[in-house]
């Protein structure tokens, strides 16, 4: 990430990783404890099932996907939210092109070292 912590984060100044084919994230903000993620999909592309300590919550802001939690599958799209508690296995699929906007916390020190 090119900028350290916050409170301003502009938005043009932020790089982009590629984290799998047809997706990538952007950093958009970080405080102590809490974290802002935009990932962006191409249509068909696919946030494999993971799990992770943190406690997640996503707003989709454009698109349709299908979000797996635990047992549970849904299709959402734009102004739905999902929470993802933490070690909850948890994917997505992008029926259409689309973005989300994840919100963790605590910090996903494990994004920030890869922008290092």
């Amino acid at each position: 990430m090119s900028q350290t912590r916050g409170p301003f984060f502009v938005g043009k100044d932020i790089e982009w990783e590629t984290t799998a084919d047809g997706v990538r994230r952007q950093i958009l903000a970080v405080g102590t404890d809490l974290m802002l993620v935009r990932v962006d999909f191409e249509a068909g592309a696919v946030g494999a099932v993971h799990h992770h300590p943190h406690r997640q919550a996503t707003y989709v802001a454009a698109g349709t996907f299908d979000v797996t939690m635990g047992l549970e599958s849904q299709r959402v799209t734009v102004g739905d939210s999902f929470t993802a508690p933490a070690d909850v296995p948890h994917g997505v699929k992008a029926i259409e092109a689309g973005t989300l906007i994840d919100c963790f916390t605590p910090v996903r020190e494990d994004f920030l070292a890869r922008n290092r």
